[in-house]
């Protein structure tokens, strides 16, 4: 583990957190500010947050980190799960000594932000969810054997791109099984209650157009089930609808989920 001073009034801290048979790459700025923790897309890593976390700026305690066998330093494990993935909020937040905390998820992160913030509302100030956690029923088994045929294709090249951290320490029939098991955590006889009983602060950023693997209009047809979550919990709202895709939301549009982490942290503090 390491420390490096970033600033005269913080110090941010870098090293790896153990849970469970394996070890994460953490990185937290530290400071008094509100803690703001950051879940990543389903295989991509902490450094897709660094737009968000400028604009934000050094009033704030950015705390972001690698899911297992992402990036170049957190292990590999034999539990690859969703579960596992909360599990892992746990344990961030457990290691750096945080009660509560604004969570920020993009895709995948952002159903476990949401499943996070439904079943600890107590140590959740308010929870951004950007293009993901959507309650729509978009796998069958048709989808199920394109992601699988999506991922072996991938795998011929991903080997080279590894040691780089671009790419996770996976195999293809694991990050297939994980992609299909989010398929099966998004349906809305499984996510819709999920969102139903949020009782914090939820702002939705909206992507447009693709992401990887969709075709045609699938995307957007995903994404209309946000009508009917927010007519029924008062607690979510869509903050925005921008521009850019699924994928170059954190790129683009950075300005606009550093807008929502500024308002969830307020209405809560309002409570």
């Amino acid at each position: 583990m390491t420390k490096s001073s970033a600033s005269s009034t913080s110090t941010t801290w870098t090293g790896l957190v153990p849970v469970d048979d394996t070890a994460l790459a953490v990185t937290d700025t530290g400071g008094p500010g509100t803690p703001v923790v950051y879940l990543n897309g389903q295989f991509a890593t902490e450094g897709y947050w660094r737009r968000v976390i400028a604009e934000l700026g050094a009033g704030w305690r950015h705390i972001t980190y690698d899911e297992r066998a992402r990036g170049r330093k957190s292990k590999r494990s034999a539990d690859y799960s969703f579960e596992a993935a909360v599990r892992d909020v746990h344990a961030v937040l457990a290691a750096r000594g945080v009660d509560r905390a604004v969570l920020v998820g993009w895709s995948y992160g952002a159903v476990v932000a949401a499943h996070w913030a439904n079943r600890n509302p107590e140590r959740t100030i308010g929870t951004v969810l950007v293009d993901g956690a959507f309650p729509h029923d978009w796998l069958d088994e048709a989808m199920a054997q394109r992601i699988r045929k999506m991922f072996r294709r991938m795998n011929l090249f991903m080997p080279l791109l590894r040691p780089t951290g671009l790419t996770p320490r996976m195999n293809a029939e694991q990050m297939a099984d994980s992609n299909i098991e989010l398929g099966e955590l998004s349906r809305e006889r499984e996510l819709g209650p999920v969102l139903d009983s949020i009782t914090v602060p939820v702002r939705y950023v909206v992507a447009s157009g693709t992401s990887l693997g969709s075709r045609g209009d699938e995307q957007e047809t995903i994404r209309a089930s946000l009508d009917a979550v927010t007519a029924r919990n008062p607690h979510i709202q869509i903050a925005a609808k921008v521009a850019s895709n699924h994928g170059a939301i954190l790129k683009k549009d950075f300005e606009a989920v550093a807008k929502a982490v500024r308002e969830v942290a307020v209405l809560k503090a309002r409570d």
